[in-house]
């Protein structure tokens, strides 16, 4: 699932592309991809693009007084094109989703693999009409996310770490991967309770987050769209690595499975060398 990093990396690719460019038309392709109907995604045809944002994993497409929210959930994707074909797609063929054709002839598709669909496409005036977007927490890269912030926001919950980086309601654009990674740099259990954090376990995780979303951002500028995938998974250090070594310590990195995703970790570098329970693979050996 594309998380912070990438979708500020598509943020910042989209506002060289698509600001001051005119919308010639918006086709839905999937029946599944549009979430809002008023007003249509017509009404976008003549406008101009003037800025392109980011709210935690949402893109945010402003032209004329409205707004095009983009979420591209886990199996989700942007793919920029010079030009098109001149025959139109036809719905429900292949992963295409959305086209959003500019006058100039390019613009960009918006594509979803696999047979659970949830990428989201909302037009809207204001983007906090969009529940998603209300809910978000603060933005962990913005300045006045600092680490009093963080110990404030941690403080108000009692559940296990790794959960609570991931609540969009709590800290917006943090997902399994980044959650993963950020754990890794603390030298932190996932499974850790909140209430047990100390003050010094506060500031070494506040650290972790903030340097390591930093560096996926720096890492991810300037990279085209369509290498930002392979970008992100290059850059991890445990996430994705089950069964390789931990570039830390040489320890072989662990995965615990759930029903819909899973997690890695280095036991010896946040665990004290143990490995944690996956209830799942248990289950599955009696």
């Amino acid at each position: 699932m594309p998380e912070l990093p990438e979708v500020e990396a598509l943020r910042d690719f989209l506002d060289d592309h698509l600001v001051g460019k005119e919308i010639a038309r918006v086709l839905p392709l999937a029946i599944s991809v549009l979430k809002t109907y008023d007003p249509p995604v017509t009404a976008l045809e003549g406008a101009t693009v003037t800025s392109v944002a980011r709210h935690g994993k949402f893109l945010d497409i402003a032209a004329g007084d409205l707004h095009l929210l983009v979420h591209l959930a886990r199996a989700g994707w942007l793919q920029w094109r010079d030009d098109f074909p001149a025959t139109p797609p036809r719905p429900g063929k292949g992963p295409l989703a959305l086209r959003t054709v500019l006058t100039g002839g390019d613009g960009f598709d918006l594509t979803e693999r696999g047979t659970t669909k949830r990428l989201a496409v909302h037009l809207v005036h204001d983007p906090a009409e969009v529940p998603g977007v209300a809910r978000l927490g603060p933005d962990p890269l913005a300045d006045s996310f600092d680490r009093e912030t963080f110990a404030r926001l941690l403080g108000g919950v009692s559940r296990q770490i790794k959960g609570a980086l991931r609540d969009q309601s709590l800290i917006a654009g943090i997902g399994n991967a980044y959650s993963d990674e950020i754990l890794h740099v603390a030298k932190m259990s996932p499974f850790k309770l909140t209430t047990g954090l100390g003050e010094d376990d506060i500031t070494h995780l506040y650290t972790a987050l903030r340097t390591t979303l930093q560096d996926a951002v720096e890492r991810s500028r300037g990279v085209a769209a369509g290498k930002l995938k392979a970008e992100k998974k290059s850059g991890m250090r445990v996430h994705g690595r089950a069964g390789q070594p931990c570039p830390v310590c040489g320890d072989t990195v662990l995965e615990v499975s759930f029903s819909d995703s899973s997690l890695q970790y280095c036991p010896t570098c946040q665990t004290g060398g143990k490995p944690l329970a996956d209830r799942r693979l248990s289950r599955l050996l009696k």
